[in-house]
């Protein structure tokens, strides 16, 4: 597995990064040896942040904690990771790396049967037209719904698909067709 670190308003010793490196190593039997894992260390307000993210056998694997500890936070990150992973294993399994779920006497914590896993099912379906409009007027729409997206076709783009949306830090944000 291959790593990079970054530190946003913060420098943090080198401890701090190979226990993060020995921690995330625990989530390698689920990948190949190609896997990509991205660390990001924060603090904010006396909180240390640490943003997960996971690539590997084309899927995207993302966790963000927060505790008032660096180490509990990097804990708390792998240990959401691999509940996604496990949480999904079926779905997940012709993906990940072949005997990544096959259990050893020394990784057992729990005797306990796994979870039955929850199907996708998709329960409405809505059509719509999509009316062409202006990103403006569609960010004006998504609001005037109070939605926290907004599907339409792009005037500035020629008429294709796009997705207005609204971020967490109050700004707003746009999904494309790369044309």
């Amino acid at each position: 597995m291959k790593f990079q670190f970054s530190e946003k308003k913060v420098k943090l010793p080198e401890n701090v990064h190979a226990y993060a490196e020995k921690k995330v190593m625990k989530l390698a039997r689920f990948f190949d040896e190609d896997a990509e894992a991205l660390i990001v260390f924060s603090v904010e307000k006396n909180r240390n942040n640490v943003e997960l993210t996971v690539h590997g056998a084309g899927t995207w694997f993302r966790a963000s904690e927060s505790t008032s500890d660096m180490f509990a936070s990097i804990d708390a990150a792998v240990g959401t990771i691999e509940g996604q992973i496990r949480k999904n294993k079926t779905r997940l399994a012709r993906r990940l790396k072949q005997g990544a779920f096959n259990r050893t006497v020394q990784d057992e914590t729990s005797f306990a049967p796994d979870p039955d896993e929850e199907e996708l099912n998709i329960v409405r379906i809505k059509k719509f037209y999509f009316k062409p409009m202006t990103r403006e007027e569609a960010v004006m729409q998504m609001n005037l719904l109070d939605h926290n997206f907004f599907a339409f076709r792009d005037e500035d783009n020629g008429g294709s698909f796009a997705v207005v949306y609204r971020r967490n830090d109050g700004g707003y944000g746009l999904l494309d067709d790369v044309q």
